[in-house]
């Protein structure tokens, strides 16, 4: 048991060593719009997207940026974006109209690709590599929505085999990161009413569902983010009506073993991202941004700046975040 309790003492040190070395710095864009749709290429490449159809990209490290309005749509709020390059990047909105543009000219034009009906909302977008990507939206007469692309976003279409929702039990957009897909499958988590992991494994074509023990029962509450890290998948999440409350915030799941961290989140956290070269996961919310060094068991807080989504360029070189008021981060670490 001692020996147990300093191991736990000696993480949080660590954790709380490292949160006085970083900290996000806060890049000047030409934009107020609330961003929670965030992809960077690389260290230099970084696209945004939100609010009043805005769209944003840097390709020189967030020094200058290039902005405008999707297809003039400046009612419509893109919370979801994926970028493959300086060039070509898709868009999905939150809300209505339910659309998914492309872009292969760096944003200077915008071609819808794809348009769902009134009952659509997307909540998020993740691509496995530059053809295979999906995009889940709430459900749709009790069916979850799936759309998938094997053409890197220029046709979609829904999954075939889609699971069934439970009643009020809904998605959320607000970092666009609560799906992730890997070479075995996709993983999603929920909230509302309820809150479950759903997982559907590309060989058998199958879904199984888990219940979490994160925060639940209300339209607010649930999970709002995952990310994979290590051997296992961190999820966020809380009630982004209680910025600060900390109860049942996150937990980790590895196989059939879930885990409540010892040490929560400062808060509600919309976005998660780990940087596996460092072994550093990131959480960032409204209220501010925290850290773990031990796969999510134990986090300290590192910054009171609010954020909605935080992303790792694929290059690791880089780790990025996006919030209200056309706010973008670049970590220093």
């Amino acid at each position: 048991m001692k020996l147990k309790l300093l191991l736990m003492i000696g993480l949080i040190w660590a954790n709380f060593c490292h949160a006085q070395t970083i900290q996000w710095k806060e890049l000047e864009t030409p934009v107020k719009a609330s961003l929670r749709g965030l992809s960077p290429v690389s260290d230099r490449i970084c696209w945004a997207s939100g609010s009043g159809g805005t769209w944003l990209k840097t390709t020189d490290g967030g020094e200058t940026w290039e902005t405008g309005v999707i297809a003039g749509l400046d009612t419509v709020d893109f919370r979801s974006i994926h970028a493959f390059d300086e060039n070509t990047a898709v868009v999905a909105s939150a809300g209505q109209p339910a659309v998914i543009y492309r872009t292969v000219n760096g944003g200077q034009s915008w071609e819808k690709v794809h348009q769902e009906g009134p009952e659509a909302f997307f909540d998020g977008i993740t691509f496995l590599n530059e053809s295979k990507g999906f995009i889940i939206g709430d459900p749709v007469g009790g069916k979850w929505m799936i759309l998938e692309t094997s053409d890197g976003g220029k046709s979609w279409k829904s999954l075939e085999n889609l699971p069934a929702a439970e009643v009020g039990e809904a998605a959320f957009a607000a970092s666009a990161s609560s799906m992730i897909v890997t070479k075995k499958g996709l993983l999603f988590g929920t909230g509302g009413a309820v809150s479950n992991l759903h997982q559907y494994d590309f060989q058998s074509e199958s879904w199984k569902k888990t219940r979490t023990p994160i925060l639940q029962g209300e339209a607010s509450q649930g999970i709002f983010a995952l990310v994979e890290a290590g051997k296992g998948v961190i999820a966020v999440g809380g009630d982004y009506t209680k910025l600060d409350f900390r109860e049942k915030n996150a937990f980790r799941i590895n196989g059939k073993s879930i885990q409540l961290p010892k040490e929560s989140p400062l808060g509600y956290r919309s976005g998660i991202a780990f940087l596996p070269i460092k072994k550093l996961t990131l959480a960032v919310g409204p209220s501010g941004s925290d850290l773990s060094k031990d796969n999510g068991m134990t986090w300290v807080n590192f910054s009171s700046v609010g954020y909605h989504a935080v992303r790792i360029s694929p290059d690791q070189k880089s780790v990025w975040a996006s919030g209200g008021q056309g706010r973008i981060g670049l970590l220093k670490h």
